[in-house]
């Protein structure tokens, strides 16, 4: 291990001095005002499970705020992997980050998930006749704004921002040359299953 590398607390707290002020005394032990409207305005969030992290989109709010501890994200129609989760069955411990266009601030939610398939929970959840294959249930143990500083960094927001066309390639033809496909199938095959999975739930 090398001389710079930092393994303790201690180690850390001589670079990063203990938090004060807001920074202390932000977090929260439920939703408040605030923490709710965030959620309800919020088109998505980013899932952080055991060593994993997943995106999660829809309409601002998708996520049904049931209480000032408790959440639920519905799981719709994917690529199948599980990978987060599988990591909630092994690991219920899950962080949320959510995002709202055009707010540098975040909204970091931390506590416990469960997932299920009960029929009150899900029809509600449903999309043009069609419900989610499950539900997250999110027990909110933390929740506190996150700074602007990151998003105002990346300038995450900002037209001039985006890459231009061609920067990155298609994702078909990302999946190609990974798999060693053709990129022109592959790309088809790609577009077609986003589109059809949309169409599915009657969206363009």
């Amino acid at each position: 291990m090398s001389n710079y590398t930092i393994s303790d607390v201690q180690a850390l707290r001589e670079i990063y001095p203990e938090p004060k002020g807001i920074a202390a005394a932000k977090q929260l032990s439920a939703l408040d005002q605030h923490c709710r409207n965030f959620i309800a305005h919020s088109p998505f969030l980013v899932l952080g499970t055991d060593g994993d992290v997943s995106p999660k989109g829809d309409d601002p709010g998708f996520v049904q705020i049931v209480d000032d501890n408790t959440l639920i994200i519905p799981d719709r129609k994917g690529n199948n992997r599980m990978d987060s989760l599988e990591n909630i069955l092994d690991n219920p411990n899950v962080g949320l980050l959510f995002m709202i266009p055009g707010v540098d601030e975040t909204l970091r939610v931390n506590g416990k998930a469960e997932l299920t398939v009960d029929p009150e929970i899900l029809d509600p959840l449903a999309i043009n006749g069609r419900t989610p294959a499950s539900a997250i249930v999110i027990h909110v143990e933390e929740a506190y704004l996150h700074c602007a500083k990151a998003l105002k960094r990346a300038h995450i927001w900002s037209s001039e921002a985006q890459v231009a066309k061609g920067t990155i390639p298609t994702a078909g033809r990302m999946f190609a040359d990974q798999l060693g496909e053709d990129p022109v199938a592959t790309d088809k095959i790609y577009d077609g299953h986003i589109k059809d999975d949309l169409a599915e739930e009657g969206r363009t």
